[in-house]
């Protein structure tokens, strides 16, 4: 009898989480990242293999929880965030807020902000937090990994059409 994991666990191949030419930047591919449900074809449609750095497309959840963790510099300032758009059949996000939030290290108290995606236009990509309102977390010298994802868990409603491009961690400037 086989067993299969209705959770996608974030696989390590190297081409899935990206340092950027620059050294600020690391990016997260959605195979990159842990998200539940995510090897559930009726919830979540995963980039193929041979599409390493390409979208997951949301179908339905009603709880949306997708995370990751890298270590980074200590004693360094970073913003984190997704690149995120909505497909044209997108539902069940008016008046429901996603969460971006991010920690220091397993014990450390999370950081958080929220977005709204009511006024956002099929199709186009967007970053989430807004630029106005980044997510900034500070490593220490004593601890250096985040923790870090984006969360829809409290409202219970059904929601879809959700397209996750990538996550980043980005020194701050």
């Amino acid at each position: 009898m086989s067993t299969t994991k209705p959770h996608h666990d974030a696989e390590s191949d190297s081409q899935l989480v990206q340092e950027q030419a620059d050294q600020k930047t690391t990016l997260f591919y959605p195979r990159g990242l842990n998200i539940v449900w995510g090897s559930d074809p009726r919830y979540w449609r995963l980039p193929s293999d041979q599409d390493k750095t390409g979208p997951v497309d949301l179908v339905q959840v009603s709880w949306l929880e997708v995370t990751g963790s890298r270590e980074m510099k200590p004693s360094t300032t970073y913003e984190i965030g997704f690149k995120i758009s909505l497909t044209q059949e997108a539902f069940g996000w008016n008046g429901s807020k996603v969460y971006v939030m991010a920690k220091l290290g397993r014990r450390g108290k999370y950081s958080w902000k929220r977005a709204s995606l009511d006024a956002f236009s099929s199709g186009t990509q967007k970053e989430i937090p807004q630029d106005s309102d980044k997510l900034k977390i500070t490593t220490t010298s004593n601890e250096a990994t985040i923790y870090f994802g984006m969360y829809e868990v409290w409202s219970g409603k059904w929601k879809g059409g959700l397209r996750i491009h990538h996550a980043y961690i980005r020194e701050a400037n």
